[in-house]
C-alpha cells in the first residue's frame, strides 16, 4: 500500500505574493538573522566590520548569515574599500511588512 504523506511540499498553486513570503520568511528562519535585521534598522545608516563586534559568533557565521539576508533582497551590500558594508533595504522591509499584514 503506497504510503500518503499528510503535508505535501506540493507549491504548484502558490501565487508570486506567497513564493516570496516564503522567501522571506526561510531568510528570517534563524534568530541570528533576526538579530542582524534588528541592528541593521537600529542603526538607519549601512554598517561595516562592527556588526561582527555585537555578535557572539564568527566573522565567517556572520557572513553566512549576511549573505543570505542579502539573496532574498532584505538587506544592501556596498563595497567600501576591501570591506562591504550592509544596511537594510527598506522596499523589502516594506514588501514584507505588507505580505504579512495579509494573512
Amino acid at each position: 500500500m503506497p504510503s500518503r504523506t499528510c503535508c505535501s511540499a506540493d507549491t504548484s498553486g502558490a501565487t508570486k505574493a506567497e513564493d516570496r513570503l516564503a522567501e522571506l520568511a526561510k531568510a528570517l528562519g534563524h534568530p541570528l538573522r533576526v538579530r542582524i535585521l534588528r541592528i541593521l534598522a537600529k542603526r538607519q545608516t549601512c554598517i561595516c566590520g562592527e556588526l561582527v563586534d555585537e555578535l557572539p559568533v564568527a566573522q565567517s557565521t556572520v557572513s553566512q548569515h549576511l549573505k543570505m539576508l542579502k539573496e532574498a533582497g532584505l538587506i544592501q551590500g556596498e563595497i567600501d574599500g576591501p570591506r562591504i558594508c550592509y544596511c537594510i533595504a527598506p522596499k523589502a522591509l516594506a514588501e514584507l511588512k505588507e505580505l504579512i499584514g495579509r494573512l
